[in-house]
């Protein structure tokens, strides 16, 4: 089972949302998990802002969820070095076994078109990054993924779940 998860702040708490899907085109989830979190740390000034990775850990753990595959609202890496950003994170702690796929609204200075991918006319593309997977068919699954609009219904979905306007 495939695995969409968005973590949301609220001062000092947070709730981490994951939406469980078999298919890329799937419209709905097949089952959602929900975790709060009664304290997170705040970031560190000037370093990457890694808050999240506990938060979807601990709903990996309480839920028991073994997922074969991770799509992350964020970046796996930051740049065409591939220096680490909260995906790449994630994948090395869970054994750089379960592949993680980010999708980001934004693309950082330092990431080329090449991690474009377009859902839509005249929108702005999704910026693709992923550790475990390659890029062309992580590019290839978020295009896939079901959505008339430019953000797939299912990441759509785990962030209102996450906002706890599910």
């Amino acid at each position: 089972m495939k695995f969409a998860i968005a973590v949301h702040f609220d001062g000092a708490q947070a709730q981490a949302a994951a939406v469980a899907f078999d298919a890329w085109d799937s419209p709905e989830a097949a089952k959602t998990y929900l975790s709060h979190i009664a304290h997170v740390e705040k970031p560190a000034r000037g370093e990457l802002d890694l808050r999240a990775l506990p938060c979807v850990m601990q709903l990996l753990r309480e839920h028991q969820l073994a997922p074969e595959l991770i799509l992350i609202d964020g970046f796996v890496h930051l740049d065409a070095d591939e220096t680490p950003g909260l995906g790449r994170h994630l994948f090395h702690a869970l054994g750089s076994l379960t592949p993680v796929i980010g999708v980001a609204k934004t693309r950082p200075p330092g990431l080329s078109a090449q991690f474009e991918v377009m859902r839509e006319e005249e929108t702005p593309p999704l910026i693709v990054t992923c550790a475990g997977v390659d890029i062309g068919a992580a590019k290839a699954r978020v295009r896939a993924m079901h959505g008339r609009k430019r953000v797939p219904t299912l990441l759509k979905l785990v962030a209102r779940l996450a906002k706890g306007a599910g």
